[in-house]
């Protein structure tokens, strides 16, 4: 089983929502965590502990790996004892890996051919798939990546782990796209910036959804939201579905969520952030 914690125990809500407010909260921000919000996120931890995804990008507010560190010791306290996790920091975002799936992840996409990558550089008329050129760069980070993460994996100690990368010459938007799990990531030339070519483009957002009754009834956790270029996903049709029935089969078998939802949908946007 993907949790230590017997199949069916109950999480206790009140004490997952005061780890969040106490540990991850500053000031009065700490009375204005809204509990669905705390639930929400025990639910995305609990989904990569399950490995239901290799990582999970926390975004909720200024805190650090320390004050991770400590609300991940508070949900252990709670009920939620998943396996071994690390916490990844790089240039002031922190990630939550479950260490072994992460590095199976970037080994996977490593050796994908084609790549899973997309190049939405804002010179380009429109988004298109890597040739092999244009991936070889990522693919030296993401391999520097895994050699840090195999290093710091055995050097590190106790439930959960952390580590500090600088990622020098790295696009953060595709390596944090990969560690997320996505089947593909967008990369874009580093000297126009963040700026891209997605504006009013038809992009279809997939989005994955599980209900998690381990931490409260009717409780639906959002474990997936990514886009791919409505235009590229014919192209891209075998990289989905071999995705999507990994994802199926890393669900059967978990027993933390229940009813599992793939949806998509298709959005055009007057800007796209990245």
């Amino acid at each position: 089983m993907a949790a230590e914690e017997p199949a069916g125990r109950a999480l206790s809500v009140p004490r997952l929502v005061a780890a969040a407010r106490e540990e991850l909260g500053t000031g009065a921000g700490r009375r204005r965590w809204p509990a669905a919000r705390a639930l929400q996120l025990a639910g995305e931890v609990l989904a990569v502990a399950a490995g239901l995804k290799p990582a999970l990008l926390y975004d909720c507010g200024a805190a650090g790996p320390a004050e991770l560190r400590r609300y991940l010791a508070r949900l252990r306290e709670a009920g939620l004892a998943p396996r071994r996790l690390h916490l990844l920091g790089a240039q002031g975002s922190v990630l939550l890996l479950q260490p072994g799936l992460a590095r199976r992840r970037l080994a996977a996409v490593l050796r994908a051919r084609p790549a899973p990558f997309v190049d939405v550089s804002a010179g380009r008329r429109g988004p298109a798939v890597c040739g092999p050129a244009e991936a070889e760069a990522v693919r030296g980070h993401l391999a520097a990546l895994l050699a840090h993460l195999g290093a710091a994996e055995a050097a590190g100690s106790g439930p959960v782990s952390s580590s500090e990368v600088v990622p020098a010459g790295w696009n953060l938007c595709t390596v944090v796209g990969v560690l997320l799990g996505y089947p593909v990531a967008y990369t874009f030339a580093a000297e126009e910036g963040a700026e891209n070519c997605l504006a009013l483009t038809p992009l279809r957002v997939f989005t994955v959804r599980a209900s998690c009754p381990r931490i409260k009834d009717g409780l639906r956790v959002q474990i997936y939201s990514f886009s791919i270029p409505e235009s590229l996903c014919a192209e891209l049709q075998e990289v989905l579905g071999a995705w999507c029935e990994e994802l199926k089969e890393a669900f059967s078998m978990q027993s933390d969520f229940v009813d599992l939802c793939i949806s998509s949908e298709v959005v055009s946007l007057p800007a796209v952030a990245l």
